[in-house]
């Protein structure tokens, strides 16, 4: 059954490897020329749920990093598409700890 909730991007955990240093910088800078401030038909982030609630982002970091970066704050929209109680995704920072 899919699960869509309504996050904080500044507190997502960032995936595993080259992501886990933030959303590319370029590819940023192109979807705030694109999307500017905008938030709307923005496309639901992918996230993983581990131990303790904490969220893992899957599919989403440049979208999750422009949101923190532009709009603190405010929610976005996520689908939950697993929920691993003993994955301790806590050992990367998370987006807000990265925003440029």
């Amino acid at each position: 059954m899919r699960e869509f909730i309504q996050v904080d991007p500044a507190g997502l955990y960032l995936p595993l490897g080259v992501r886990s240093q933030g959303a590319d910088p370029a590819k940023l800078a192109r979807q705030i020329a694109r999307h500017g401030t905008s938030l709307d038909g923005m496309p639901p982030v992918e996230v993983t749920r581990g131990r303790n609630g904490h969220l893992r982002l899957n599919d989403g970091v440049t979208r999750a990093t422009r949101a923190a970066k532009l709009r603190p704050g405010e929610s976005i929209p996520a689908e939950v598409i697993a929920t691993l109680p003993n994955l301790n995704v806590t050992r990367t920072p998370r987006v807000g700890d990265t925003l440029p």
